[in-house]
């Protein structure tokens, strides 16, 4: 039986988010992001798509493009309830679905054109969703997840595109060659250099010499081209790492500031950790400087989530790292090697009062939120905190970089 797979993608969902709150914003140049020169785009309307504008380039050059856009600084918590409205439509809606990121998700529907006819379904289910949540969204629906998300690339804004299947390969040939998922900026110059400017050349090549190009992913690249794909529709997604970092408004050489962020972000981990039922056995600590050097070390532990172990361990990985005099741009801490379970007690070293003190700090966290409770060290840093729990499963919330 031949798969059915359903890709639905919320058109310029931070920016529709904002103008569902404010309708005033509508038919403007809008930004989402972070609010300084040194932010990032998140999202950007349709309006300022022609002065070359797109999701991840700086906010200052974004502003210096289209000066007569209006900036949003953006709110996680915000999106992530709309989102989830959207995401409980889908749910009783479809038989099995993967939520990719916040406003895009997949769905299997394979063998539903016996009882409802896929398209027609699909179509209901979309205009659902736009008069349930005002939000527009679009949706490809062909063999596979590849050829489907290019389907809905093509069908943007607001629209939907069926790709029959035997047609994948004519559908994909006209595009540009930076329409294949996994295709970016360095790989499609490099696929430039060999004069490749469609999907049809590649379609047209033998596979081998886009092995010996790109390695394994040219392979890859080369079967996404000819329309080829056999991922499945993944309906949860476990975490294997958690990691935060923050993007200063202004190069800072304070280490006290620098050690009390990096205490906060340790202290919010290690609470994400326990929240669920996870420890951590590798951590890493990253430092980019203001000559946009990055550095990052990392070191194996024993399993935990304790905040008095990864402390001091986070704080040695700061000192081996941290060069003195030189300016710092970002500071980040990333735990990996994360597997199921809870602390052990160290039978020697570990006090009843400890870890009766976590558990009551926890509560309290889990009661009024993560960051009413910390260590007087980490009062200085902000916007060191999560709106939801890391490892419900769904994709983590993707904004511009928060600043310090």
């Amino acid at each position: 039986m031949n798969k059915t797979i359903l890709h639905l993608d919320l058109d310029t969902f931070f920016v529709s988010v904002e103008r569902l709150l404010n309708t005033e914003l509508r038919n403007k140049p809008l930004l989402v992001g972070g609010i300084t020169d040194r932010g990032v785009v998140a999202a950007c309307s349709y309006e300022t798509r022609g002065y070359g504008i797109h999701s991840g380039m700086p906010m200052k050059m974004a502003k210096e493009l289209c000066p007569e856009a209006k900036v949003i600084k953006g709110n996680a918590g915000t999106y992530s309830k709309h989102s989830d409205v959207v995401t409980e439509i889908i749910k009783e809606s479809v038989p099995v679905f993967e939520k990719s990121s916040i406003d895009e998700f997949y769905a299997d529907l394979s063998g539903m054109d016996r009882f409802f006819g896929s398209y027609k379904y699909a179509t209901e289910l979309r205009q659902r969703i736009i008069r349930e949540t005002g939000l527009p969204i679009s949706f490809g629906l062909s063999v596979n997840k590849v050829v489907s998300k290019v389907a809905t690339d093509e069908a943007k804004p607001n629209n939907q595109l069926k790709i029959d299947f035997g047609l994948e390969k004519p559908f994909l040939a006209p595009l540009s060659i930076k329409k294949i998922p996994m295709v970016g900026d360095k790989t499609y110059q490099t696929l430039r250099n060999l004069g490749i400017r469609k999907v049809r050349t590649i379609q047209e090549m033998p596979v081998d010499i886009m092995q010996r190009v790109l390695g394994a992913n040219g392979t890859v690249i080369w079967r996404r081209a000819n329309g080829m794909d056999s991922t499945p529709v993944v309906p949860f997604c476990d975490r294997k790492s958690i990691s935060t970092e923050r993007t200063f408004d202004r190069d800072t050489i304070d280490v006290l500031k620098l050690k009390g962020i990096l205490m906060a972000m340790t202290e919010n981990l290690a609470y994400q950790l326990r929240r669920g039922n996870k420890l951590t056995a590798c951590i890493t600590v990253k430092i980019r400087y203001s000559d946009f050097n990055t550095y990052s070390k990392q070191m194996r532990i024993p399993y935990t989530s304790a905040d008095h172990i990864l402390l001091p361990k986070i704080l040695e990985l700061f000192r081996t790292l941290y060069s003195k005099r030189m300016l710092v741009r970002l500071i980040g801490i990333r735990f990996s090697h994360l597997v199921s379970g809870n602390y052990q007690i160290n039978l020697f070293e570990d006090t009843e009062e400890a870890l009766n003190l976590y558990q009551a700090m926890d509560h309290v966290r889990d009661r009024f939120g993560d960051r009413c409770v910390f260590r007087a060290s980490a009062m200085g840093a902000k916007t060191i905190g999560r709106m939801h729990n890391p490892f419900n499963g769904q994709p983590p919330i993707v904004l511009a970089h928060r600043k310090q």
